[in-house]
């Protein structure tokens, strides 16, 4: 089986920075893996998962998203990649404002020039499927924290996307509202799905990934399944992180 994800020697620097964000990333992502990504506050995660969702291009190195190489392909290619292959759900919603939970959905098909027939269809499915069918009609100002990222991760499934992206999708709801997205993770990794998810929640990380990456210091410092990162970190630094965590 190919990877649908791989990087080779992967460094990424910000045009104000002097060091790179992300140092010498290798790694490989097959289809349906679930892998969670987790390490301290600014140790490069939410940079790892733009990259992995094509939103930046590489300093140095290679990465491959489903046999296209990132840092090459043109600018059109790498939106049609983003609307098409990708689902990307993030820690605030990102809706827009006094628009129905309806048209937020029809969104990414609307730019894809999906009928609109075909796409309200779609959309009023989707919002069932992510147990939002009887709030369709309210604008999103309307809804709770825990029903606006339901309906931002039926966006995200619009288009069918390859693989889920997820960067922090609980860190903006209220302690009583996580619950009910996370078990909506779940049952989409249930079914498949290959996904990436930036996370704190480490009962979610053990009972979910089966890859787990430690990111420190713009590294991956950690690469194991859940049952081996949990039980025996190999470093002082994850330790550390996972003693304040646990």
């Amino acid at each position: 089986m190919e990877p649908i994800i791989e990087f080779k020697d992967y460094s990424f620097k910000y045009r104000a920075q002097k060091e790179p964000t992300l140092k010498n990333i290798n790694l490989k992502i097959y289809p349906g893996e679930k892998v969670l990504i987790v390490g301290p506050s600014g140790s490069g995660k939410s940079t790892l998962m733009n990259i992995i969702g094509a939103l930046d291009r590489p300093t140095s190195g290679e990465y491959m998203l489903d046999g296209v190489d990132i840092g090459k392909a043109k600018d059109k290619r790498l939106s049609e990649i983003r609307n098409q292959q990708i689902g990307f759900v993030f820690q605030t919603y990102n809706l827009i404002a006094r628009t129905t939970a309806l048209a937020n959905v029809e969104l990414p098909m609307l730019y894809a020039g999906m009928p609109k027939r075909e796409r309200t269809s779609r959309a009023e499915e989707l919002l069932q499927l992510v147990g939002m069918g009887d709030r369709m009609t309210h604008h999103s100002d309307e809804l709770s924290g825990g029903q606006k990222q339901r309906v931002a991760i039926a966006r995200a499934l619009a288009m069918e996307p390859k693989m889920m992206l997820f960067d922090e999708p609980t860190s903006a709801l209220d302690p009583e509202m996580v619950g009910e997205v996370l078990d909506l993770i779940r049952e989409l990794a249930d079914e498949g799905m290959t996904m990436v998810i930036v996370t704190h929640e480490m009962g979610f990380a053990r009972e979910v990934g089966t890859k787990v990456l430690f990111v420190d210091e713009g590294l991956i410092k950690e690469e194991n399944t859940p049952e081996e990162f949990f039980s025996h970190p190999r470093n002082e630094r994850l330790r550390e992180f996972l003693s304040k965590v646990l």
